[in-house]
């Protein structure tokens, strides 16, 4: 009989399978021989049981023994394959990204372990386009200035201001509101002109219905004519009253209000982005100069370990390591280099310069301590700048008025016409004339007309109504994730300059003992790209604080007036 391993034995950790298999060899010589239906025997290696064959067979348990062992061995050769499988589908596989752990002896005899610092990784900037969001484009000027223009943070956002196509769009739009309101207001002015004509011309009787029989006695002339007549004449109309149109004037002279608004709002929104072009640049900068001081040290430990392996005195593997290193810090700085470029034609393009001007930026902004300010008074000088929740506010009258000019269309109104002139056969013979008209206008059935204006008036009021919470919801929630930005970005820049310090303390160290001999060149590699990464996140915790300042002006709706203030003295 065939001893069955439980499927309980079997745990997730493998250890579940040797302790079944160790059991069930350690048991396999209490198996007793019985009968298979084929015939065949399986027999204990001991001969236990002995009386269960005559003396006749006994001769043969010899070569019983030996199919048993050999049986034996090909069933322990199997559960060891199956038992190695299993192992290897439990193990973990190695994540490709994982970097293997580096192992060298040094001269001293000792072995070192560790996993290298990850070197920060460029990652090319994406490119944003005018047809993306209008910010990022411009109506570029038209002609270079001569040199190289020393482009300020202020002359930026001063440029910006006048050439964003985002900027000059939203002014486009309030010279229309401003065009829709005069429309407006022309429904309720007096429309006068003046005509002057000639007229000469056949005129058929008969067509108009006078007949022969129509006059007893009168014989008419089928046609008369032809005949002339000379007019001159001035008419003028006014609406005297209609409810619907003094409404849609009312809602006119708020959208333009609107437009004005909104043209604020662009304008901080051209800021914030003139802002963040302009850090991500200085941010770009920093990193070509930071790039290219560790290939010099790259250069250098390279150098260094060629001489060393030179004079004997270094293995042929510390050269190979500080060749990768240097091709490494040279990739980076090409990639930093190319980014750079990426951000300066990005901000150029944001400020409106000319194609292909050259400039350099002449502002670094260096790190400066910005006090945070209190969560409800930001709140509330938010509610009373941003131009955003203004626009809301002015946009909900407008929908109010809308809905009212609307149900108006329910009301009669009331118009007067008046002319006055001179008409005679000819310019020489005018005669005075004149005529006065007064409409009351009553509507009775208009097919439904003025219920779906009222019904789509009701639909735009509760869109605005929602569009005005969800604004003043957005700028708590502005207020709120400016404040934290500010707070973590600047205990980011605070660890990453300790970081940075440590970093070079660090690489110093190396360096001196490496050139003492004690170590190879490995620990060098290892501090210089651990000082990579610390000048990398120092250099984005700056970028990060110097934006968060950014943000927090436009987040209180003053962003041209704080931009310069807060990132000039830090509050």
């Amino acid at each position: 009989m065939t001893k069955v391993i439980p499927a309980r034995a079997f745990t997730s950790d493998g250890t579940g399978y040797s302790a079944a298999i160790t059991s069930y060899f350690n048991n396999l010589h209490r198996l007793r021989a019985k009968r298979n239906p084929k015939g065949l025997q399986f027999l204990s290696s001991r001969g236990e049981n002995a009386g269960f064959m005559s003396s006749a067979n006994r001769p043969a348990r010899r070569p019983m023994r030996s199919c048993v062992s050999a049986l034996q061995i090909i069933l322990l050769l199997g559960c060891l394959t199956i038992f190695a499988v299993a192992l290897y589908g439990q193990a973990p596989s190695s994540s490709p990204s994982t970097p293997p752990s580096n192992s060298s002896s040094d001269s001293g005899g000792s072995s070192m372990s560790a996993a290298p610092v990850q070197a920060p990784q460029f990652v090319p900037s994406q490119v944003q386009t005018s047809a993306q969001n209008p910010v990022f484009g411009s109506v570029p000027e038209e002609k270079p200035t001569p040199g190289v223009l020393q482009l300020t943070f202020s002359d930026a956002i001063e440029r910006a201001l006048r050439q964003n196509l985002a900027g000059l769009l939203s002014e486009y739009n309030t010279v229309e509101a401003r065009g829709e309101k005069w429309q407006k207001l022309s429904d309720l002015l007096p429309n006068i002109n003046g005509d002057v004509q000639e007229v000469r011309q056949k005129v058929s009787l008969q067509a108009l219905g006078f007949s022969g029989s129509l006059f007893k006695g009168v014989n008419l002339p089928p046609v008369i004519g032809p005949f002339s007549y000379f007019d001159v004449r001035a008419s003028a109309t006014q609406r005297v009253f209609d409810w619907k149109s003094i409404q849609k004037y009312r809602s006119s002279v708020i959208g333009e209000g609107v437009a004005q608004y909104n043209l604020k709002d662009a304008r901080d929104l051209v800021v914030l982005a003139t802002g963040n072009a302009y850090l991500q640049a200085i941010a770009g900068a920093a990193r070509v100069e930071t790039a290219q001081a560790q290939v010099q040290t790259a250069k250098a430990l390279y150098n260094k370990a060629v001489a060393q392996q030179q004079a004997g005195v270094a293995p042929a593997i510390d050269t190979l390591r500080a060749q990768v290193e240097y091709q490494t810090r040279q990739q980076q700085l090409i990639a930093a280099t190319s980014d750079y470029a990426k951000q300066k034609i990005s901000l150029a393009r944001i400020i409106g310069l000319a194609t292909r001007q050259e400039f350099e930026l002449a502002d670094k902004s260096p790190y400066q301590a910005f006090p945070i300010p209190d969560l409800e008074t930001s709140v509330q000088r938010a509610y009373s700048f941003r131009s955003d929740y203004k626009a809301a506010h002015d946009r909900l009258v407008a929908a109010q008025l809308e809905l009212s000019a609307a149900t108006a269309g329910y009301y009669p109104s009331l118009d007067v016409a008046a002319n006055f002139g001179e008409i005679g056969p000819t310019p020489g013979g005018v005669l005075p004339t004149y005529a006065l008209f007064g409409t009351l206008n009553i509507p009775i059935f208009q097919g439904g007309k003025v219920h779906g204006d009222v019904l789509k008036a009701e639909a735009s009021l509760r869109q605005a109504q929602a569009q005005m919470a969800d604004t003043r919801a957005q700028i708590d929630q502005d207020i709120r994730n400016a404040l934290l930005d500010l707070k973590s970005s600047s205990d980011q820049v605070e660890v990453a300059q300790s970081s940075v310090n440590l970093a070079e303390q660090a690489l110093a160290q190396s360096q001196d003992r490496f050139s003492a001999g004690v170590t190879d060149n490995l620990e060098v590699v290892q501090a210089q790209e651990a000082l990579a990464s610390a000048h990398e996140n120092f250099i984005s915790s700056l970028y990060m604080h110097n934006l968060a300042k950014v943000s927090f002006a436009r987040a209180l709706g003053r962003a041209e007036e704080g931009v310069r203030e807060y990132l000039s003295k830090g509050k």
